[in-house]
């Protein structure tokens, strides 16, 4: 892909299940920050989740009232409990907007974390899988595919409530 179009417009996919929203995005760079925070807000982000490298400053997309996070883990790798459960603890906080996730390319590490969000929400294994690469074609290495085929949930993700309870 031409360098100009990543300089203008950072590749953008929205992904909704059930009550939850993720914008799947590869990773703004300073000269098109401005874009990236006006896509976002056209979007309802309230929250960013950077799983690579720091390439940009955050603090345009912080003074936008966006909440950054970075969760960065190597690259081409599923992500470690320790990122796991940072993460799926921002799901659960972010319930009402959407989270805005990426990578570099926005083709690994940031739809592991979806398809992983997923899956907690109740989403079957596979169905989550082939909904992310239905919407994001390339997503997921080997490595990665692996990783989320033998990811246990632990439905952190489902709403519990089930109603009024008479004790």
């Amino acid at each position: 892909m031409p360098v100009a179009r990543f300089l203008t417009n950072p590749s953008i996919t929205e992904l909704r299940y059930k009550h939850l929203r993720f914008l799947i995005t590869d990773s703004p760079a300073n000269e098109n920050i401005q874009s990236f925070i006006e896509t976002c807000l056209k979007y309802d982000v309230t929250t960013l989740v950077r799983v690579s490298e720091k390439t940009y400053d955050a603090k345009p997309i912080e003074a936008a009232g966006i909440k950054v996070h970075n969760l960065e883990y190597p690259d081409g790798s599923a992500p470690d409990s320790i990122v796991r459960n940072k993460w799926l603890n921002i799901v659960k906080e972010n319930k009402n907007g959407c989270i805005a996730v990426h990578c570099v390319h926005g083709l690994g590490r940031s739809p592991v974390l979806v398809a992983m969000a997923l899956r907690e929400a109740g989403m079957a294994r596979q169905e989550s899988i082939d909904f992310v690469r239905s919407h994001r074609r390339g997503s997921f290495n080997v490595r990665q595919l692996e990783f989320l085929q033998n990811y246990q949930s632990g439905h952190r993700l489902v709403n519990k409530h089930v109603g009024c309870l008479i004790m």
